[in-house]
């Protein structure tokens, strides 16, 4: 099948779809929302369609007018420049609707469930970590989205070990799936007399939140461990074994929850994040089976891989995958120009995967 004939089925889908959600055909709510979604996927792709098809006959108009001797100087002179603009728009339309057309990442709807960790630095490190953490919340907050935080250890001094936080929205996984990685920090402290720079690092994870459907998580393989919540430094939250501790046998993948007083409700959260690691775990090997052949330099998931540094002395934020540098720390930090490095990002997996399918 060329490109053509695909535009074509396309089209004539999304009529297909305007015809069974106006007709009585359709009498199951769940098959009415599916009908709806699928329309509303394609329609941005056939809008595309009809505005380059529009551009290539206008194009095709404005060459016959250039080429007909029969007609006045002065019109095909019109016509020639009307081209030139035209043509012009061509490439950018084009490249558009091959965007739209990329395969999609069936998890980039979905919501998130993100992981900050303190890695390598002690309390600076995990000072950072809470920057980084409130970063997401702010910036998620920003696009409208429910920032849940479902755990967080803390130092007692406004630093983090770790916190989970569960993200839901609308294209949520889409915007923050590139952030999984190990992002550096290079500052001098509060406590350094000497004006030292330290550098320090914390880990960051994002995973789509899978729901039930997506991972079958069967009784016999989960191990339970139950025990008594401790707070920030040793503090009893409360005075009975509520925390609970779920390992995955197969995957031998583990998971703590004491923030709820109830183990109920700490078992529902802590099967949540399990779901999320699993399914995680399982998009990642795909992918690998996938790339055998190359490493994709953006969105491989690699938490060892050392992808951002913020340089507080310079205010700049580097992404080493994509060598973008902005000095907008501080904006970057209260995630208000996040955006800049999420879009490059996205701009760039779209380019590695057009180039892929145009070498197929």
């Amino acid at each position: 099948m060329n490109l053509d004939e695909k535009l074509d089925n396309l089209v004539r889908r999304r009529e297909e779809l305007t015809q069974l959600m106006s007709g009585k055909n359709v009498t199951n709510p769940e098959e009415f929302v599916s009908l709806s979604k699928e329309y509303a996927e394609l329609t941005p792709v056939v809008e595309c369609i009809e505005e380059l098809r529009a551009l290539q006959n206008e194009i095709a108009d404005l060459g016959g007018i250039i080429a007909d001797k029969h007609i006045d100087q002065d019109m095909r002179d019109l016509a020639e420049e009307e081209m030139f603009i035209s043509r012009s728009r061509l490439p950018e339309i084009e490249k558009k609707l091959n965007i739209l057309l990329l395969p999609k990442d069936l998890a980039d709807e979905k919501n998130a469930i993100l992981e900050v960790r303190a890695g390598t630095g002690g309390e600076e490190a995990a000072l950072f970590a809470a920057d980084l953490f409130r970063m997401y919340q702010r910036y998620s907050e920003r696009h409208g989205w429910k920032f849940e935080a479902m755990q967080l250890s803390d130092t007692g001094i406004g630093g983090l070990k770790e916190g989970v936080a569960e993200i839901s929205g609308k294209g949520v996984f889409a915007r923050l799936k590139f952030e999984s990685g190990v992002h550096r920090v290079q500052r001098i402290p509060d406590t350094e007399s000497g004006g030292r720079i330290h550098t320090s690092a914390a880990t960051v994870a994002v995973m789509p939140e899978a729901e039930e459907v997506d991972v079958v998580v069967e009784e016999k393989d989960l191990r339970i461990d139950t025990f008594r919540s401790q707070g920030a430094g040793g503090q009893h939250v409360n005075t009975t074994d509520s925390a609970i501790r779920i390992t995955h046998l197969p995957t031998g993948i583990v998971v703590s929850q004491q923030d709820e007083k109830s183990q109920h409700k700490n078992r529902a959260k802590a099967m949540k994040v399990l779901r999320a690691r699993i399914y995680e775990a399982e998009r990642v090997a795909l992918a690998e089976e996938r790339a055998k052949t190359r490493k994709n330099q953006v969105g491989t998931g690699d938490r060892s891989e050392r992808i951002r540094t913020y340089n507080f002395p310079q205010g700049r934020v580097t992404d080493h995958r994509i060598g973008l540098t902005l000095h907008k720390l501080d904006k970057i930090i209260e995630g208000g120009a996040l955006d800049e490095v999420v879009d490059a990002l996205t701009a760039d997996d779209q380019a590695t995967l057009l180039a892929e399918l145009s070498e197929k």
